[in-house]
């Protein structure tokens, strides 16, 4: 069964969450290894940082076409096979990065690995879920979601050894992206398909029921829309302490910090460490709180460390502020994976989470441009404080004013449309 009382995962749970964790961390390295590496390929290719934006930029607006189809997929056929056809894809389209022999052909890349990582996120984090105890749901999914600090982490401790140790182009940073996809598709391919999706299947065909009826359910659809709206504030909190907070620790126009690169880099390591910590400690909450209260709690904290994250003068307490609110926000976040799936009928697991996680993306791909708009007129400080403050409030609200199903058991209601508490 997919959900159980034991608190000690079997194997092929153990490989199935494993798999889940080094796609998401994958996604990650990929993201900010082109955040790190944005001025090196300009340079390369002769083209304006503005224009390098469009990298992140056609990433992002894939994402929720491809959790849309391979979403659509997984409800058709299981999970299994098309993680394994996602991950084989993304992991040829990033190694293929560090050939680009042009700003173009590197644009198309990036546009088809936002494909491949949209299907990512969504269909992982619903087989885990499916699999993992019940009861464990919410520690489980703090550990899942801390692979996108881990992620960042390798990011950053790759960006030192290969550019600033080491001084090689940044195509080697490109390749390295191939050694956790690989793994993640070794593991994966010895994942047996979701019991839930087998049972669920079985139940609509008795009933004659389609995916397309289930999504069309009024209930299913408001919550659909609020729950795009719920992601996006949560992805403007996410990237409104991560995007733009290492240009502020660099650079020296508009109250920035004006440390050196390595100081900065490493500053990141370990603010990245503080995410996982509280991914790790407000997840495990969440199961005896319910993920509502561990969301708010997340949040709320975010507030008083804002002065310290965004207005310390020195490397130490800099790091030290960063520390805190990425374990504040992304322990907010801990909660996520689990509170997507709970929330998502089991008909439509496999598109449900991701699609509202990704289109929430897509809104907050807005969070770069108005931080540096807002710096140039204010400074860094005071663009870091209010986007952050007011992110931290709304995810805050709707989290409140939202529903939950908090260790249900996806087992009992295949439907479970109406199956909702306050």
């Amino acid at each position: 069964m997919a959900t159980t009382s034991s608190d000690k995962l079997d194997s092929d749970q153990r490989s199935a969450f494993v798999a889940s964790y080094l796609g998401w961390t994958m996604d990650a390295f990929d993201y900010f290894i082109l955040v790190l590496v944005y001025s090196e390929i300009a340079d390369d290719f002769g083209v304006s940082l503005e224009k390098m934006a469009y990298l992140t930029t056609v990433t992002l607006v894939m994402r929720p076409v491809g959790a849309y189809l391979f979403g659509i997929w997984a409800d058709k056929v299981g999970r299994r096979t098309p993680l394994i056809v996602d991950v084989c894809f993304y992991s040829v389209v990033g190694f293929c990065c560090a050939f680009a022999p042009n700003y173009w052909v590197l644009f198309a890349l990036r546009l088809l690995y936002g494909l491949g990582m949209g299907g990512e996120w969504g269909l992982g984090a619903a087989l885990s879920m499916e699999k993992v105890p019940a009861h464990r749901r919410g520690f489980f999914s703090g550990i899942l979601q801390g692979g996108y600090a881990g992620g960042y982490l390798l990011a950053s401790v790759a960006f030192l050894l290969v550019h600033s140790w080491l001084g090689l182009s940044w195509r080697w940073l490109f390749a390295l992206s191939l050694l956790p996809a690989l793994v993640s598709l070794i593991i994966r391919m010895n994942v047996s398909e979701s019991q839930v999706w087998v049972s669920t299947k079985a139940t609509l065909e008795r009933n004659n029921t389609s995916v397309r009826t289930v999504f069309l359910n009024p209930k299913v659809l408001r919550r659909f829309v609020f729950l795009v709206i719920l992601m996006a504030a949560f992805n403007f909190l996410s990237h409104g302490t991560q995007d733009i907070y290492p240009t502020f620790l660099k650079s020296d126009e508009n109250r920035g910090a004006g440390l050196d690169a390595t100081t900065a880099t490493w500053i990141a390591v370990l603010y990245n460490v503080g995410a996982i910590i509280g991914g790790f400690i407000l997840g495990w909450a969440s199961d005896r709180i319910g993920r509502k209260g561990a969301i708010i709690v997340g949040a709320v904290l975010t507030l008083p460390i804002i002065p310290i994250f965004a207005y310390s003068t020195t490397a130490g307490m800099l790091c030290l502020g960063s520390f805190l609110i990425q374990a504040a926000t992304q322990g907010a976040w801990a909660a996520v994976p689990a509170h997507l799936s709970e929330m998502s009928p089991n008909a439509i697991r496999g598109f449900y989470p991701g699609v509202t996680y990704q289109l929430g993306n897509v809104i907050a791909a807005l969070n770069l441009p108005l931080q540096q708009h807002l710096s140039e007129k204010w400074g860094y400080p005071m663009a870091l404080s209010v986007t952050v403050a007011a992110a931290a409030v709304v995810v805050a609200v709707l989290t409140a004013v939202g529903s939950q199903a908090t260790a249900v058991d996806f087992t009992d209601e295949p439907d479970r449309a109406p199956a909702l508490t306050r």
